[in-house]
C-alpha cells in the first residue's frame, strides 16, 4: 500500500479521532497493561466491540500508561484498506515512525479478519516481543478453537455482547439497587425491561426513542450478516434458502430446529436444499454472531448432533423485525436467559424425556444446575414446568434448579425439592 495513504489513516488517529463518552462494560474485564498474548474480542457487528478498544484506550491515557502517540489503532473496515495484505504490516509501522519518531507499544486492530493471513501477521507480530496486541472481529474465525494452530499459545479471547441489562440500565442512567427496588422507582426498571425485551440491548438501537428509527438499524444489522457476513464471506449461492431460514429463525426462535423437518417444508415449497447445506447454513449463522445454538444434553457427542437444536437470537432486538412482541412474550424471556447464559461462560444444553426442561448448566463435564423459563407460573402450567423440572434434575442428579419468570418471586416444594422461582429481570442482576 501508499505510504501516503498510511500516513494519513495514522495522522487522523493521532489528532482528529476523538474518544466519545462511553457506557463502560462490565464484561470482559481487560487490563492492557500486563497482556502477554494476543488478546482478540469477537462478537457480532455493532455490539460496541470498538467502543470497548477506546475504552481501554482511555483507560491507558487516564492511568498514564500510554500517550496517544504510543497507541496505534487502525480500523480495518476503513475502504482505504480494502487492499490491506499481512505484508503491508512493516509499511504501517514506517509510517507511524516517521510521524512520531517511535514505534508503537500498544496495537488495536478493529476488524482485523478483513486482512488476508491475518493470523500468520498476528503471529509475526507477537514473537517480535515489543507490543501488547488488542484485536476485534466480528466472526467466530477469531475465537480460540477456531484459529490456525499458529497461535495457539499466543492468543486468548473474550466475546462482546451487546448489553447486558446491567450495561442497559446503566446506559438509561435507571437506579439499581436494594433501596430502588422497595420504592416506586422499582416501576422504571421494570419499564427498562420491558423495552429490554422487545428491542434488545445494541448500543445504538438502545440510544434511538423512535421505534422506527429502531427497526432501521436492526434491519440494516440483520442485512449486513446477510449479505457481507454470510453470502459474500462464504459464497453462498443459494441466497433464497439461506433467506427463508434466517426468516424462519425470526420467527422460531426458542424452539427446536430440525434440518430433516426444514428440508422437508423447502420441497413441499418446490426449493432444494440438502440437509448438509441447510446444517452448513446454520453453522455460517452462528459464526457470524446472528444465532446461538443449545443441544440436547447428552455425554454422547454423537447423540447430540443427530437430535435437533434449539435455536435462540444473539440479540431478542431481531425479534422485532418478525412477529408482534405480545405474541412471543414467554420465547423473549427464555431467549434473553439463553444470551446471558452464554454471556457468562455456559454451553447451553437442553433436557428433553417425558417432560421438558429449557437449560441444562454444566460444571465440568458433569450438570450441576437446571433452569426452566416461563412467563408465568399458573394453574394452567405449574404441572408441566415443575414436572421438567424435576425429571431433568431427577435424571442427573442434581440438587440446583429453579424456574425464572417475568416477575414472580416466591419458593415452592415439589417433588422433595424446594424450588425458588425468580424474576428473570433481577436474575439479569445478579452474578451467578
Amino acid at each position: 500500500m501508499k505510504i501516503e495513504t498510511l500516513q494519513n489513516i495514522i495522522a487522523e488517529w493521532l489528532t482528529d479521532t476523538p474518544i466519545p463518552p462511553l457506557t463502560p462494560r462490565i464484561k470482559p474485564i481487560v487490563k492492557c497493561g500486563d497482556l502477554t498474548s494476543v488478546l482478540a474480542i469477537a462478537g457480532p457487528r455493532r455490539a460496541g466491540k470498538t467502543y470497548f478498544m477506546l475504552q481501554l484506550i482511555k483507560e491507558l491515557l487516564d492511568s498514564g500508561l500510554a500517550k496517544r502517540d504510543d497507541i496505534l489503532f487502525v480500523d480495518f473496515e476503513d475502504f482505504r484498506l480494502k487492499e490491506f495484505v499481512a505484508e503491508d504490516i512493516d509499511n504501517l509501522f514506517v509510517s507511524f515512525n516517521k510521524l512520531t519518531g517511535k514505534t508503537p507499544q500498544y496495537l488495536f486492530f478493529d476488524e482485523v479478519q478483513n486482512i488476508r493471513d491475518w493470523s500468520r501477521m498476528l503471529r509475526s507480530l507477537h514473537n517480535r516481543r515489543k507490543f501488547k496486541i488488542i484485536v476485534s472481529g466480528s466472526n467466530s474465525s477469531l475465537l480460540s478453537r477456531e484459529i490456525a494452530t499458529e497461535l495457539r499459545g499466543r492468543y486468548t479471547d473474550e466475546i462482546m455482547f451487546p448489553f447486558s441489562f446491567m450495561e442497559f440500565l446503566s446506559f438509561r442512567n435507571v437506579p439499581f439497587d436494594e433501596v430502588t427496588l422497595h420504592t416506586a422507582r422499582k416501576g422504571e426498571v421494570l419499564a427498562a425491561f420491558d423495552d429490554y425485551l422487545q428491542y434488545g440491548g445494541f448500543p445504538e438501537v438502545v440510544s434511538k426513542i423512535n421505534q422506527g428509527d429502531k427497526r432501521k438499524l436492526l434491519q440494516n444489522y440483520y442485512d449486513t450478516i446477510f449479505h457481507r457476513d454470510v453470502i459474500e464471506r462464504h459464497g453462498i449461492k443459494a441466497e433464497h434458502i439461506l433467506d427463508r431460514i434466517m426468516r424462519s429463525i425470526l420467527e422460531n426462535y426458542s424452539e427446536q430446529f430440525s434440518v430433516s423437518k426444514f428440508e422437508k417444508q423447502l420441497k413441499s415449497a418446490g426449493l432444494h436444499g440438502s440437509k448438509r447445506t441447510l446444517a452448513n447454513y446454520l453453522k455460517f449463522l452462528e459464526g457470524a454472531f446472528f444465532i446461538l445454538k443449545s443441544e440436547k444434553f447428552s455425554y454422547s457427542v454423537r447423540v447430540r448432533t443427530m437430535n435437533p437444536c434449539k435455536i435462540y437470537l444473539i440479540d431478542t432486538g431481531f425479534s422485532f423485525l418478525g412477529s408482534p412482541f405480545s405474541e412471543n412474550r414467554g420465547k423473549l424471556l427464555e431467549n434473553i436467559v439463553a444470551q446471558e447464559l452464554f454471556r457468562r461462560g455456559n454451553q447451553l444444553f437442553f433436557f428433553k424425556g417425558r417432560g421438558e426442561c429449557d437449560f441444562i448448566l454444566k460444571s465440568g463435564a458433569k450438570p450441576d444446575k437446571a433452569i426452566q423459563v416461563c412467563w408465568e407460573l399458573n394453574q394452567k402450567n405449574e404441572k408441566r414446568e415443575l414436572s421438567g423440572l424435576a425429571e431433568a434434575m431427577k435424571e442427573f442428579d442434581l440438587k440446583h434448579g429453579m424456574i425464572l419468570t417475568y416477575n414472580q418471586e416466591k419458593v415452592v416444594n415439589h417433588d422433595c425439592h424446594e424450588i425458588p422461582i425468580l424474576p428473570t429481570w433481577k436474575w439479569l442482576t445478579v452474578t451467578d
